[in-house]
């Protein structure tokens, strides 16, 4: 057979694009219910803003739930530390963050990334060791301790910074929004559609240009041989572990800063919000988390603009929709 036939007769995989056409499906229908163009786009860019933020937190916990099938409740409690750490972080810089200067903001703001990252990253290897090592593949119990591991950090959160809520004002070059015409976007939001696209992409390059990448997929299809190839699978799931953790302490910084505010409970108020993206996108699919992410927001504030009262259900709306459609999600990864 030649190398022409022997290509030939391998199966070309296709491209699914209906998914990532969905949001721009959604925003397009929304249009003409809302009537005004600087509306429909504030509205717009305001939700692509929150999905970024939104992605930010959904994208550790994806890794988690979908690639080592750990069913993580206590995935908010890194959110909120990841809030507090910003606290503590900006105590120190207050002079860069008043400044009008966007570079002296990014100054302060990078570092406390950063930093909120390291922390939560550290926190996440602790969690892994002391509570999800010895309940891997025991579903329940799962989480029920995960579970008891988010209550028992937003506690010690409680009785480290008080119950009152924590103020976290923005850094001054971040306040404010740029006109586009008839329409405005905030600056905060457009860092966090930058931010976001910077997480999607480092996390997409990962899973699918990289060896660690290679390990870890195919470690989900198939755990024995790639033990017996000599690689350490578990070491490596600690790391995707660590990986998720951090995320979700970014993503509370980015959360806490939008909201202006840090409190213990804050990651707990996302968890619902981080499932729903995830059981969207497909468990383990970085891709279509990101895409429901996206979708989650925009029909939030299309429908927070349009029904008040139909915003506070659009998100399990969403989900019952898709699941309909295709019940593994928009990009299942697993099997499961």
């Amino acid at each position: 057979m030649s190398a022409i036939d022997t290509g030939a007769a391998l199966p070309q995989q296709k491209t699914d694009y209906i998914p990532v056409l969905l949001p721009l499906a959604l925003a397009l229908a929304a249009f003409p219910l809302i009537g005004s163009f600087s509306t429909w786009t504030t509205l717009t860019l305001a939700g692509l803003a929150m999905g970024m933020m939104i992605f930010a937190m959904a994208s550790g916990l994806t890794l988690v739930f979908g690639l080592m099938d750990v069913m993580n409740f206590g995935h908010g409690a890194f959110v909120a530390v990841g809030a507090y750490v910003a606290v503590v972080a900006f105590a120190p810089m207050v002079a860069l963050t008043q400044s009008p200067s966007l570079a002296s903001n990014l100054m302060a703001l990078i570092p406390a990334m950063l930093l909120a990252m390291a922390v939560t990253g550290v926190a996440g290897y602790v969690f892994e060791r002391l509570l999800v090592r010895p309940v891997y593949g025991q579903h329940l119990k799962q989480i029920l301790i995960t579970m008891g591991g988010l209550i028992v950090i937003e506690q010690l959160l409680y009785a480290t910074f008080g119950p009152q809520l924590n103020p976290l004002p923005l850094p001054a070059a971040l306040r404010g929004s740029i006109p586009l015409g008839a329409a405005a976007i905030e600056k905060y939001r457009l860092l966090a559609v930058v931010v976001g696209l910077i997480v999607f992409l480092a996390l997409q390059f990962t899973l699918t240009r990289t060896k660690i990448g290679l390990l870890i997929r195919a470690g989900v299809e198939n755990g024995e041989m790639v033990e017996a190839l000599g690689y350490r699978i578990r070491r490596l799931f600690v790391g995707v572990f660590m990986a998720g953790s951090a995320l979700a302490g970014l993503g509370g910084l980015m959360w806490a800063l939008y909201r202006e505010q840090a409190h213990a409970s804050i990651g707990g108020e996302m968890m619902v919000t981080t499932f729903i993206v995830i059981i969207i996108g497909g468990l383990g699919s970085v891709g279509g988390c990101f895409i429901g992410s996206v979708l989650l927001a925009l029909l939030a504030n299309y429908a927070g603009f349009l029904a008040p009262k139909v915003a506070l259900i659009s998100n399990i709306a969403l989900m019952v929709a898709v699941l309909l459609w295709r019940p593994r999600g928009l990009y299942p990864v697993t099997s499961r």
